[in-house]
């Protein structure tokens, strides 16, 4: 995997100030490494979807540092800062966020649309190619509403990679679903993991979906802590 991190974070602190101040993480170090999948578990409230939101630059930490690939991303602002997010960072999460009326292959297309005629690869090809490897060819042209859960999260996992992102960040991706979709999803990232090379960072309540990860970190009140502790 090399030895200088894909991933690095060193005294990662988020304060929410709306009404009473809340600091939703407490100084937080983390290191991953090229391909690496790591799982952050924690109860809720413990600050997992908050890192998730720094580590994708969604949001912007209070104190702290943040490279990926060695970039110095939260020196990045406006334009260059989305260009960043949309080249090298997918999003997975619970909630599928299906556009309804958009069929599936039209869903994955969909946040590549305005920059098409950039683009150096052709984006219908390339939703299409997605959909097939993900099992949905014959359903492509289908709306959510038409798909069962495991289907849809199918392709929302299609549309974070239609970019060809290096960084995977998935959120309580599994959670919406039965035991056995789930298994499937997770079957199906492990394998699109290491077929694209990505680094993949998930959080879950789920000791079964961790267990699928190189590595787990615990989280509580803001802080890694050791597992005996969790």
């Amino acid at each position: 995997m090399g030895s200088a991190p894909f991933l690095e974070v060193h005294g990662l602190r988020k304060v929410y100030t709306n009404g009473v101040p809340v600091e939703a993480l407490k100084g937080v170090d983390l290191t991953v490494q090229k391909g690496e999948f790591v799982a952050v578990q924690g109860p809720s409230g413990s600050g997992k979807s908050t890192l998730l939101h720094l580590l994708g630059t969604l949001d912007r930490p209070t104190e702290g540092t943040l490279r990926i690939g060695g970039v110095d991303v939260l020196a990045l602002k406006g334009k260059a800062l989305a260009d960043f997010r949309r080249r090298h960072i997918g999003f997975v999460f619970q909630m599928f966020y299906l556009i309804p009326e958009l069929t599936a292959l039209e869903n994955v297309m969909l946040p590549l649309q305005p920059y098409r005629r950039r683009l150096d690869f052709d984006l219908k090809a390339r939703a299409e190619a997605l959909l097939e490897r993900v099992g949905l060819g014959g359903r492509m042209h289908h709306r959510p509403n038409e798909l069962s859960g495991g289907e849809q999260q199918r392709v929302a996992l299609a549309r974070a990679l239609v970019h060809y992102p290096s960084l995977l960040l998935a959120d309580e991706p599994t959670g919406n679903l039965d035991s056995r979709s789930g298994a499937q999803i997770l079957n199906l990232l492990q394998e699109l993991r290491e077929e694209y090379a990505l680094t993949v960072v998930l959080v879950t309540h789920d000791d079964a979906v961790a267990a699928r990860a190189d590595r787990i970190l615990y989280l509580r009140d803001g802080r890694f802590v050791d597992r005996a502790h969790k």
